[in-house]
């Protein structure tokens, strides 16, 4: 009986001590946009932007804070799982409802939604490094008008 405690006491600390026993995800953090580095088809690109991305027991909080380049700020909320079903969005009148799913431990595509309909596609990448963020996106915005999008990230 001592034994098996022992065993299970020295097991526990080493998940404990190495990191093993909860791995959060890689993108969670603070994320500011590159302007040098991204691209915007046809553009314009945003002034600045910033995503922010929390782990919770309803999945993972994303928060988008952008300035447009107007001048205009709008800020875009989601909480989603990356099990394939779409959860909603709001702040974005391009879309409502975003479905994800991982590809491995850094990256996930999804799926963007406006009322039932596909609108978009993404993948969302993190350097092995952990300290950028890719966010390569394709689709149609609401007034028809097509875009291909790569955003870069720095971790804050």
């Amino acid at each position: 009986m001592q034994t098996t405690f022992k065993t299970l006491l020295v097991g526990a600390i080493l998940a404990i001590g190495t990191g093993t026993a909860i791995a959060a995800d890689a993108v969670v953090g603070t994320w500011k946009l590159n302007l040098a580095k991204s691209t915007f088809s046809p553009g314009p690109a945003p002034k600045s932007q910033t995503r922010t991305y929390v782990e919770s027991p309803q999945g993972m909080m994303v928060t988008v804070k952008t300035t447009a380049a107007d001048g205009k700020e709008s800020t875009t909320t989601l909480t989603l799982k990356d099990d394939g079903k779409p959860y909603p969005m709001s702040g974005n009148p391009d879309v409502d409802a975003v479905s994800a799913k991982r590809v491995d431990a850094l990256t996930l595509n999804s799926t963007q939604t406006k009322a039932g309909v596909t609108v978009g596609t993404a993948v969302r990448t993190v350097s092995k490094d952990g300290k950028t963020l890719t966010f390569a996106q394709k689709g149609t915005h609401a007034n028809g008008a097509k875009f291909d999008d790569v955003s870069v990230y720095d971790k804050q």
